[in-house]
């Protein structure tokens, strides 16, 4: 047996084979479903597009498909308006944590590319410097360090 998701552009629905997942992204619920999963009203959701907080998926007739990812972002997006941040802090603060993900993402990467590095090690540390080896750098009698 499969299960409808939702339109496919044509009005048929796309069909998915038992026990297969979504991507957290695949827009799937209608503006109503997800105003009332989120706890809005549907306008509310307009308003937080129209101010650059949500992108939701658009089906080829332009009707408005939201993720999974969508009502996280929802969740968080009420967290900070709930604690007093005005809805261009909280786009702001939701671009630079996407950004911090992207840089972490990121420098996994690398360090997977570089070996394995142990994320309880300090940053930096392992890194030769003066200080780590004697009789290189600088020494007692010429920074006027008596010991």
């Amino acid at each position: 047996m499969t299960r409808t998701v939702g339109p496919a552009g044509d009005g048929m629905g796309t069909r998915l084979p038992p026990g297969s997942r979504l991507a957290p992204d695949a827009g799937v619920y209608v503006m109503s479903v997800a105003a009332e999963l989120a706890g809005l009203h549907p306008q509310t959701l307009r308003i937080y597009e129209r101010r650059g907080l949500l992108e939701p998926a658009r089906t080829d007739g332009g009707t408005r498909r939201y993720s999974h990812a969508d009502l996280a972002r929802l969740h968080r997006i009420g967290e900070l308006s709930g604690v007093g941040v005005n809805l261009e802090g909280v786009r702001r603060i939701l671009d630079l944590e996407a950004e911090l993900a992207a840089v972490t993402a990121e420098l996994a990467r690398v360090q997977g590319s570089a070996g394995a590095v142990d994320p309880r090690r300090p940053f930096g540390a392992g890194v030769s410097t003066a200080a780590n080896h004697p009789g290189h750098g600088p020494s007692s009698e010429t920074s006027g360090v008596t010991p």
